[in-house]
Parts: C-alpha cells; structure tokens; sequence
C-alpha cells in the first residue's frame, strides 16, 4: 500500500468518524430535549398531585359551616 493509498485510507475513516460523531451528537440533543420535557411535565404532575392531595386533605365545609342564605 503506498502512502497515498493510505493517506486516502485515513481520509476516509477521518470523514466516517465525523459523520458518526455529528450524528451522535444530534442523538445526545434530540435526548436533552427530550429529558426537559419530561422534567417539564413531571413537575406538572407533580404540583397536580400536590393540589389533588391539599384537597382531601381539606375536610369539606359543614351544613354547620355554611350560613344560610338570608344572612
């Protein structure tokens, strides 16, 4: 193998190795923004359960409670 041959060798491995690290780091961003969205909606959840205990947690008013209507 001569040295152009293999200086055409290194040339091609070097661009197959620079189309593998652009796509892997289109991967790693594409899964970023995946991640914040699910952090995003997580915490939705998260305060919605928060909410959805506060009111069991709330005892509901009374007939006691309540005034009636004339007052």
């Amino acid at each position: 193998m001569s040295g152009s041959e293999q200086m055409e060798d290194v040339q091609t491995q070097l661009a197959f190795l620079e189309d593998t690290v652009a796509s892997l780091n289109e991967a790693l961003a594409a899964q970023q923004r995946e991640i914040l969205t699910l952090r995003e909606q997580l915490a939705l959840l998260k305060r919605r359960q928060d909410d959805l205990q506060q009111r069991q947690d709330t005892p509901p008013p009374t007939l006691e409670d309540e005034r009636p209507p004339h007052y």
